[in-house]
């Protein structure tokens, strides 16, 4: 580290412990991209690099049309675009030009309008929440994602500070075989707050990804995990008894889904923000020392004109797939707080950015190289003063709006990550399966037994029921009990692991 770069780094340590931040909560949304959601608060803030930016782009789908931005309206994409590492890396080829040919590559079928919608962005309050949090706080225009590529190894970034070298998601014979993303058994911001006596839940609808990292399956960070409708009451009550950290994890599965991931009505994510909001601007004494992030993990396809800087810092040796310097497509970022001005920071941040600030404020060890150089989101914060009182008091999101235009496309949906959480789940149930075998079973050849078959019958039984959502006439019913029985891994969890605290140890716990 150079003398400037010590210095630096010293500011934003001293800067976020000195800020009047003590509770900081990260709503981390799914897949969509800087211009497509937040593009055109260019209008009210005129030093953002929003689609005003990106009027001369245009995109080619490689059949003779081509595309540029334009405004949209629609609030279900009917097509979810590919994600995966070598589709982005095909996006951002050539100066960001290669989005709409991954697009019509992935869907040829597609009309021409879903290929423009491809580089479509919102119209300036379309989106109740986003749009009105941008134009009052901070919206971060030089946030990307923290490797160009899918959802599960940008949220392990987001928690972790790494991924262990993984760019994907489990498909094909990686669902039934799910070693490499069970076994992310690197330390956790989490853990990092519990060494240092800091408080923190995570509150989830209906199954909590984060629980893909190994260390969150311990009983002592298992107790810590919340479902979503315990937020309200936990915001209303004293400031001082809220968590110093908080992850909200939206709903993945079923009609109610609100995680923003195609094609469910963006709406309800919509709600989903400003629920969030509502609730920690109702409670004065918990606003005025709160700083919510709300944060997308990655692009999901979507254009954005701003190129990946090829700049980043590898988060440890795990490099044999990707050398792990390149950014991913840039994301919707905003901080939100009494003490961030209405504006835009130019930053350069990655998710790394929060780990970074957390750690600074509360003196804890870096999670790894990139996060250990990355610039803290305190820069954004200001330290001097008072709370701003001009913020809104509430934003509200129609009932109107909530209705999809497809109902149809809401009960078929089906992504990556739902289907890898599903096998998660599978993997979650089979090991429950062999703890409670092994309880009774003395044998251990019995047990060892036993175990395989368990195991076996777990991957035969997910894949038998993937199929028969296919083919049975009963496909929504059989697409509920496969959520049902995912979400339902966690309540097993959670009771096997308060079965297996003894008093001594729940007393160790944070």
């Amino acid at each position: 580290m150079s003398d400037v770069q010590f210095e630096q780094a010293a500011q934003q340590h001293t800067q976020a412990q000195n800020d009047p931040i003590r509770h900081v909560v990260v709503l981390l949304m799914e897949n969509h991209s800087f211009d497509q959601m937040l593009g055109c608060l260019d209008e009210v803030h005129p030093d953002l690099d929003g689609v005003r930016n990106a009027a001369t782009k245009t995109n080619a789908d490689g059949k003779g049309h081509t595309f540029s931005p334009r405004p949209t309206r629609e609030r279900q994409m009917k097509l979810d675009p590919d994600h995966e590492h070598s589709a982005v890396l095909t996006q951002i080829d050539g100066d960001n030009s290669g989005f709409v040919r991954s697009f019509a590559n992935g869907y040829p079928k597609s009309s021409l309008a879903a290929r423009q919608d491809i580089m479509g962005y919102y119209p300036r309050g379309f989106l109740p929440a986003l749009h009105t949090l941008g134009e009052q706080f901070t919206v971060c225009d030089k946030w990307f994602s923290s490797l160009p590529g899918p959802t599960w190894p940008n949220r392990y970034f987001a928690l972790t500070g790494t991924s262990k070298g993984e760019v994907g998601m489990p498909s094909g014979l990686d669902g039934l075989n799910p070693k490499w993303y069970t076994e992310q058994d690197q330390d956790t911001i989490f853990d990092r707050l519990n060494e240092a006596g800091k408080t923190w839940k995570v509150y989830f609808y209906d199954f909590p990804a984060s629980l893909l990292l190994k260390n969150q399956r311990k009983p002592g960070n298992l107790a810590n995990y919340r479902y979503f409708d315990e937020f309200f009451g936990d915001a209303a009550g004293p400031a001082d008894a809220f968590p110093e950290f908080v992850l909200i994890e939206p709903k993945y599965f079923g009609e109610a889904q609100n995680d923003d991931h195609p094609p469910h009505n963006i709406m309800k994510a919509e709600k989903l923000i400003a629920d969030t909001y509502n609730a920690l601007r109702s409670n004065q004494a918990l606003w005025q020392s709160t700083l919510l992030v709300v944060l997308y993990d990655e692009h999901g396809g979507f254009y954005d004109h701003v190129p990946p800087p090829s700049n980043a810092v590898a988060p440890d040796d795990h490099t044999s797939t990707f050398g792990f310097t390149r950014l991913g497509v840039r994301v919707p970022a905003i901080l939100v707080s009494p003490w961030c001005a209405s504006g835009v920071c130019h930053v350069q941040f990655d998710h790394c950015s929060v780990l970074k600030y957390l750690c600074d404020k509360w003196t804890l060890p870096p999670l790894g190289n990139r996060t250990k150089a990355a610039a803290s989101i305190g820069l954004a914060i200001r330290t001097t003063s008072t709370a701003r009182a001009d913020t809104p008091q509430f934003i509200r999101v129609s009932n109107q709006s909530l209705i999809p235009d497809h109902v149809e496309l809401e009960k078929k949906s089906s992504n990556s990550n739902q289907h890898g959480l599903h096998h998660f789940a599978d993997f979650l149930h089979a090991e429950l399966d062999r703890l409670a075998a092994d309880a009774v079973v003395s044998a251990a050849h019995f047990a060892r037994a036993q175990t395989f078959w368990i195991r076996m019958k777990s991957a035969l039984g997910s894949a038998i029921i993937s199929v028969g959502q296919w083919l049975s006439k009963d496909f929504y019913q059989a697409r509920d009990q496969r959520d049902a029985r995912t979400s339902q891994a966690f309540t097993r969890l959670s009771q096997q692991a308060r079965g297996n605290r003894s008093p001594a140890s729940r007393g160790n716990q944070h």
